[in-house]
């Protein structure tokens, strides 16, 4: 949100490869919202709303992992979707039917518990943006 270098809580940096104001929605496939303490500043920003605003109203996936979804949830989006977040975040998936899963995948939105559903969160992306057989793929060369 503030630059290029984000520094998780764990204190490792990575770099993203473009800044928020430089998105083109009309290039995007998935919207994927990172959970973690960041999750608040995600869901403080207008440009981020305005991004999940244009991936509903054009039919995009959305994903979002431990926290993030409740930003999905406040916003009602996950209404009559399963879903899944962090524990102690259901309480903000308003209208969601809360899963038992580590990352489910309902319509076009895609969500997950945490950094231990990381994999899954991942496999479940790859295939609605590949497809089943690449990541049944890549799950069998990481021996997953």
């Amino acid at each position: 949100m503030t630059g290029k270098v984000v520094t998780g809580a764990h204190g490792i940096p990575v770099t993203a490869d473009i800044e928020i104001q430089d998105i083109h929605p009309e290039d995007m496939k998935l919207l994927m919202l990172p959970g973690g303490a960041g999750h608040e500043l995600l869901d403080a920003s207008n440009e981020v709303h305005a991004l999940i605003n244009y991936a509903v109203s054009n039919n995009l996936y959305i994903s979002a992992i431990c926290a993030a979804p409740s930003i999905l949830g406040k916003k009602q989006i996950l209404d009559g979707k399963n879903a899944v977040c962090f524990p102690g975040y259901e309480k903000y998936l308003y209208g969601a039917v809360i899963s038992d899963k580590k990352a489910v995948t309902d319509g076009k939105i895609i969500t997950a518990k945490g950094a231990g559903a990381a994999a899954d969160f991942g496999f479940s992306m790859l295939t609605v943006l590949k497809n089943r057989e690449t990541a049944d793929k890549i799950k069998e060369i990481m021996q997953y």
